[in-house]
């Protein structure tokens, strides 16, 4: 076996040099999940209850806040209950049937 050398290379610091952070933007990664006809329900679900606990009319983002899911997840939901008739909409807000 032959052994490999490790060499460090040692860097004296400048003394009037100051010290500059660099801050990069980072991507915001949607969350992925399965969509089939359970998990599209239990986000369904997630809806109803919170239209039902809010007792008036949200908005998207209103609804996603409160039930703590994303706006993609609250569409899927709520594309489900508009075709089951369970919730209805008046100026981009929605509210129980």
């Amino acid at each position: 076996m032959t052994e490999r050398k490790v060499t460090e290379k040692k860097v004296a610091a400048k003394p009037t040099a100051k010290k500059t952070t660099r801050r990069t933007a980072t991507k915001k990664v949607a969350s992925t999940f399965m969509i089939d006809a359970m998990s599209v329900g239990f986000k369904a679900g997630d809806v109803y209850q919170t239209l039902k606990d809010a007792e008036n009319a949200l908005s998207v983002a209103e609804i996603a806040k409160a039930a703590n899911i994303t706006t993609e997840e609250t569409l899927l939901g709520m594309g489900w209950l508009l075709k089951e008739g369970k919730i209805k909409g008046e100026d981009n807000k929605f509210l129980l049937a």
